[in-house]
């Protein structure tokens, strides 16, 4: 029976800030076309990871495969090709105030593919209706967007150009109940029509059960627990425990109060 090669996949990685240890011998593997959501708390190392990944942050020590192939001691130039392959949807958003929403989500299009304006408008209107907004949105500017409306423009941005490999950071963070659900569901149907590899990284116990096929736990730079997203309410590891019940007394708690 032969293995199939993980899209991702990350072996012994660490990095550091000066005495700061952020990531400490991190190992995951990321199939294709799964979506992989990573949980923890604030400082565990999530985003210091996705930033390993794309390569805006080098590690001290390990190996990071795309299709089999290490990328970190890829040069700039290929480190610039292979990113054309990544989709990002930012925390914040992330959207550029002075350009118009079309432009927004062009803005990979033109400015890394040079493609022509005019045809990146028109794919860019087309993923402003896959993320369920009309054309008459694309000539408004973010300022003129709810925060629901700027999450979906960064969404339709993160698929413009159809990539492999998409990373979420916090997609629902400052969205009500009823939004976030939206963003979890587009981002499930997204996902499923461009058959892109996934990592989200999130607070949000509700998008981990939405989106999730895997979950993993960073915590204190470490990897202790990860696993079917349906095993997590199981996965009998007190840290997931009390993260995902949002306790206040429990191991990592503890942890924190240690002198």
């Amino acid at each position: 029976m032969t293995i199939e090669q993980p899209k991702i996949s990350i072996k012994n990685l660490h990095k550091s800030f000066g005495k700061k240890i952020v990531l400490d011998g991190i190992n995951l593997d990321v199939a294709a076309g799964e979506s992989v959501v990573i949980i923890g708390g604030s400082g565990s190392g999530k985003s210091v990871l996705l930033k390993c990944i794309l390569g805006l942050l080098q590690p001290e020590q390990g190996q990071i495969f795309l299709d089999g192939k290490d990328v970190v001691p890829m040069s700039a130039r290929e480190r610039k090709k292979s990113l054309s392959r990544f989709g990002m949807l930012f925390q914040g958003g992330a959207l550029f105030d002075s350009l118009s929403v079309w432009e927004n989500v062009a803005f990979g299009l033109i400015q890394a593919k040079g493609m022509d304006k005019e045809e990146a408008r028109i794919i860019a209107v087309e993923k402003l209706g896959r993320v369920g907004l009309n054309a008459d949105v694309a000539d408004l500017h973010p300022s003129e967007l709810s925060g629901g409306m700027q999450k979906r423009v960064g969404l339709a941005r993160a698929i413009a150009g159809d990539p492999e490999i998409i990373f979420f950071d916090e997609p629902t963070t400052g969205l009500d109940p009823i939004m976030a659900d939206v963003i979890n569901r587009l981002i499930v149907e997204c996902v499923k029509d461009l058959g892109a590899t996934t990592i989200t990284i999130t607070h949000d116990m509700s998008s981990v059960r939405k989106i999730a096929d895997k979950a993993a736990m960073i915590f204190k730079g470490k990897i202790i627990w990860q696993g079917p997203r349906d095993d997590i309410d199981h996965s009998g590891n007190d840290y997931v425990e009390q993260f995902i019940h949002g306790r206040a007394e429990g191991p990592i708690q503890m942890d924190v109060l240690k002198p």
